[in-house]
Parts: structure tokens; C-alpha cells; sequence
């Protein structure tokens, strides 16, 4: 007998031990927000981020010093969720451009998709690499720039990826996984003499040194199993957050793309343009400033931000990945 009149099996969706599910790739609402957009909203007043997804930060301040006006050109050097570049983009109607840089290549095509779009294009690459995505698109500079140098949620909470500290997965934490080593091999490979300078540039860290003795050399190839090993050198949670955040700066070599795209980015703005910097620890908020004021005092810039710009008492609580988060800004003459 022919199995082509048997209806096919329903197979229901995995239930869940306790009311919610927990790990991120069970969260299927939160991933197809527009068709759940209540338990999104749901998430969002709790002060939490839906999986999958990223709130931008300080989207009023940015956009207050950055004054996007009709018919200008705007760049957003590091597209992430593609928060930031929608408003601007936005602002920049009618006429205007909105050129999107990202190193992601699993998050880049679907923020691409979201905002596809007369006016707007999207490029793979890091920011450093601007003045060529310039020159791609036949423009000899830009009227507003933007560089969230934070890691994005969607990165943060995938288990997958290796950056986060709250579910296991592997020790990876490469913002583009087609390219240089996983954490894992940094730490193999490294000795405490290099491991301890990277804890200190990079997190800060008060217990570098011993921390460093402990883990450099050690064949670490999970999260949850370096977490534990923070934990078992002396470490709390936030030791262990301060180690997550020196390996992910060092496996990207975040500060020497920094380093290279703060010296190049005054060339790239138009006459009269501006460009902010958002960060997320004094590392990089010291090279931007310096970076800042020294542009100033060669002329390159004719003003620049006085003070550093945090969030608000209201958006750190709504939003407590916002509370590190410094704003910095400065206009070509």
C-alpha cells in the first residue's frame, strides 16, 4: 500500500522545564519578534534584551551631538542590530545615504535585510576599513560617523559564539569566526608574562598577575570551563567578566583597530562633519579622547567634547548593559 495518503506526523514543540524557556535558541519568540511582538515588549519592560535582538544606547544623546540633517551622508562603523543606523537613516531623509560597516558575517546579512532600503548599503568589514568602503562608493568623505565599540547582544548571549559567561559553549569569541584564533588557542598559547599585561590593557584586572599565572597555558576550551577556573583562582563574577572582556578585546584586536580608525577617521568627514565614539571601559575611552584632543590641537578637529556623555539614570535602569557605556564627539572644521 502506498504511504502517500498517510497524513503526516505532528510534532510538537519541545516543552520547557518551568514556565519560560531558558536557552537562547529555544526562545523563539524573542527571535521572531514582529510575529510575537507582546512577549517582546513583555521582555523589554522587565529591563531585559530579547534574544536575538539589541537595544542601542544613548540613541537620544547620538543623535543630539551627531545632527544628522536631510540629504547628508551617514556612516554607522559598526552596524551591530542596526539600531543606531535606523535613526539615523531616518534623519537623513530625503536624499540622504547610510553606509553600514560590520566584521560580523552571521549578524551583517540579517541587519542588511531589516533595513534594506533605497539609500542604504551595507559592507563587510572592520571599521578601520572605512576609507575603502569610501571609496567604493565614490565619496571622498561623510557628514556623520558613529562607532558603538560595544559587543552586541545578539553576540553576548549567543552560547554559540563564546562570549557570554551565563550558559556553556565554546571558548570562541571571534566577532568574525572565518578569521584568526578562538579565545581557546589565545590562552593555550600565551604566557603569564603576556596574559597579565592583556588582563590589565584590556579589563583593568586588579588580580592579573596571579590570574595569569593560573591560566595562561591551560588547555581552557569552553566557557563555563574558564568561568570555573576564575572562580577556582579566587575570581567572583565579575572577575570573570573582566577576564571574558580581555580575551574577546585581544582574540579581535580591538584597540589596534581602534588605534588605526581614530587616526584615519578625521580624513574621512566632510567639511563640517561629525563623529562620535561610544565605549564601554576606560581603555578605550582614553584613546578616544586622547585621540580627540590631540585632532583639536593638530586642527583636524575644531571642536570636541568637553566632558564625557553617560546614560541617563532612566536608561541605565531600564537598561542595565548601558551602565559602563561613555559618549565622546568631535567636528571637522
Amino acid at each position: 500500500m502506498s504511504d502517500e495518503s498517510t497524513p503526516p506526523i505532528h510534532r510538537r514543540r519541545p516543552r520547557y522545564d518551568g514556565k519560560y524557556p531558558r536557552r537562547f535558541e529555544h526562545k523563539y519568540k524573542e527571535h521572531a519578534g514582529a510575529r510575537y511582538a507582546d512577549t517582546v515588549a513583555k521582555v523589554l519592560a522587565a529591563g531585559k534584551t530579547p534574544a536575538g535582538m539589541h537595544r542601542p544606547i544613548m540613541v537620544t544623546e547620538i543623535l543630539e551631538v551627531l545632527t544628522p540633517q536631510p540629504g547628508e551622508v551617514a556612516v554607522d562603523c559598526t552596524l551591530g542590530y542596526g539600531g543606531h543606523a535606523r535613526e539615523l537613516w531616518r534623519r537623513v531623509q530625503p536624499g540622504g545615504r547610510l553606509i553600514g560597516l560590520d566584521v560580523d558575517p552571521v549578524e551583517l546579512p540579517k541587519t542588511a535585510a531589516r533595513l534594506a532600503g533605497d539609500g542604504f548599503v551595507a559592507h563587510h568589514s572592520n571599521f578601520a576599513g572605512l576609507p575603502k568602503v569610501l571609496v567604493a562608493e565614490q565619496l571622498t568623505g561623510a557628514d556623520v560617523i558613529l562607532a558603538d565599540l560595544g559587543v552586541s547582544s545578539m553576540q553576548l548571549d549567543d552560547p554559540a559564539r563564546g562570549f557570554t559567561m551565563k550558559a556553556d559553549g565554546p571558548l570562541d569569541m571571534r566577532m568574525n569566526p572565518q578569521r584568526g584564533q578562538p579565545a581557546s588557542a589565545l590562552l593555550q598559547r600565551t604566557t603569564p608574562t603576556k596574559l597579565a599585561a592583556l588582563l590589565t590593557e584590556n579589563a583593568d584586572e586588579p588580580n592579573a598577575t596571579s590570574l595569569a599565572r593560573l591560566l595562561a597555558g591551560q588547555s581552557v576550551t569552553t566557557t563555563r570551563q574558564l568561568a570555573e577556573a576564575v572562580r577556582n583562582a579566587g575570581g567572583d563574577d565579575d572577575t570573570v567578566r573582566r577576564v571574558f572582556q580581555a580575551l574577546r578585546i585581544a582574540v579581535n584586536d580591538e584597540l589596534s583597530a581602534l588605534d588605526a580608525w581614530l587616526r584615519i577617521v578625521p580624513a574621512c568627514l566632510n567639511p563640517g562633519g561629525r563623529v562620535a565614539v561610544l565605549t564601554f571601559h576606560s581603555g578605550e575611552d582614553r584613546r578616544v579622547k586622547k585621540a580627540f584632543e590631540s585632532g583639536k590641537l593638530a586642527g583636524s578637529y575644531a571642536a570636541i567634547a568637553e566632558e564625557v556623555i553617560r546614560p541617563s539614570p532612566a536608561e541605565r535602569r531600564d537598561n542595565p548593559r548601558s551602565g559602563s557605556a561613555k559618549l565622546r564627539w568631535a567636528r571637522r572644521g
